[in-house]
């Protein structure tokens, strides 16, 4: 189980910032999220075309990050994650697609592509907690 304020710091955000690499070649890309706390995973849209949603398909490891902006060093918060894309597919399909409308209700009205990263790790840092304090899962 994802430490409570890991949860959340991902709970109170909505923009992720998620990076592929193929052939030694990486890329990024900002998208926003919604969180499946069961699942401990993002869902998020993207089209497939996009360079990072065909490299999703070739390399499904990720990583990522999720940051609150501050230039206030005690303030400084925010999440590296390592993860794997996939497509979302039957009852979990639903499941991904509730969660994002829910966050985004506009998106009803859009052709969207759903992927879900689950994670495999994270590290927090807060300093709200002390200077450079991290919190690690799993």
């Amino acid at each position: 189980m994802i430490d409570k304020r890991i949860v959340d710091f991902i709970k109170e955000h909505h923009v992720l910032t998620i990076a592929t690499s193929i052939d030694n070649k990486p890329w990024c890309a900002s998208c926003f999220y919604a969180f499946i706390e069961e699942e401990e995973a993002l869902v998020f849209t993207s089209d497939g075309e996009t360079r990072h949603g065909s490299n999703f398909v070739e390399n499904p490891n990720v990583a990522g990050t999720i940051a609150l902006e501050t230039s206030v060093v005690g303030k400084i918060q925010g999440i590296q994650f390592e993860g794997k894309v996939f497509e979302p597919v039957g009852s979990l399909a639903s499941t991904a697609k509730k969660h994002y409308l829910k966050k985004f209700p506009f998106a009803v009205f859009m052709d969207t592509f759903l992927w879900m990263v689950k994670f495999t790790s994270i590290k927090m840092t807060d300093n709200r907690l002390g200077f450079g304090k991290k919190l690690l899962w799993p």
